[in-house]
């Protein structure tokens, strides 16, 4: 999962990214300015962007409506420290999907993040289920038949992503954009260890699901068994 914040307060966006990544296990892209969250946002798919109100050079609410003009159809989250009503149905109407009044609580926006990602990928469940493994996305653990599969937080992330698109290829480029920041080439060639450690550790739980590599072209999560090529 990947997520873009877009805050002016250095402080409080620093701490923002740090306890998404820490609790949410996602990466995160921080930017300071209206028209960087523009500019970024545009760019990249993300999994959610939370967006402060009153930014420098390009407001929120303007960045919001070009964002969605731009064809950006992540979760927003508007970071706000004015709460009147005709402000809140004027982001609402602009395509903002959720706010938070300043000063907020940092678990509180947590638990709204994780909600709007779980809302963009198509289910309000915490609970994943793909084959005979059960995916818990707030407490980020694996099971499989109510046996736990012990996965260290990188494995753990690779597997929910894949998780949200179940026999589908995924490429190792889009893989890597929602694993780390922007600087992901660096990491480019730890993903086939993680990969392979992942497949281990589900085979060793006597899971019917595991991971596919198509060479050149990335990797897909099997429902079973019988999905994979004779």
């Amino acid at each position: 999962m990947r997520v873009l914040v877009v805050e002016d307060e250095i402080r409080l966006a620093a701490n923002i990214a740090a306890a998404l990544r820490e609790n949410a296990a996602v990466a995160v892209d921080v930017v300071h300015t209206g028209r960087e969250g523009f500019d970024v946002g545009q760019q990249r798919n993300y999994d959610l962007i939370v967006l402060d109100l009153m930014l420098p050079e390009i407001d929120g609410l303007a960045v919001l409506k070009r964002l969605r003009a731009s064809g950006q159809s992540a979760p927003v989250l508007i970071l706000t420290a004015i709460v009147e009503k005709s402000t809140v149905v004027q982001l609402l109407n602009a395509g903002a999907d959720d706010y938070l009044a300043k000063p907020f609580d940092l678990g509180e926006l947590l638990a709204r993040a994780k909600a709007l990602i779980r809302r963009g990928k198509g289910t309000s469940n915490p609970l994943i289920r793909v084959g005979d493994l059960s995916i818990d996305s707030i407490e980020q653990t694996v099971t499989c038949h109510d046996r736990a599969i012990d996965l260290s937080p990188t494995e753990y992330r690779i597997l929910e992503f894949l998780s949200h698109k179940p026999r589908s290829v995924v490429s190792k480029e889009k893989i890597l954009e929602h694993l780390y920041d922007f600087n992901w080439e660096h990491h480019s060639n730890v993903i086939e260890a993680h990969i392979s450690n992942l497949r281990r550790k589900l085979n060793r739980g006597s899971s019917a699901s595991s991971i596919e590599t198509l060479r050149g072209r990335g990797y897909r999560l099997l429902t079973d068994r019988y999905d994979e090529a004779p």
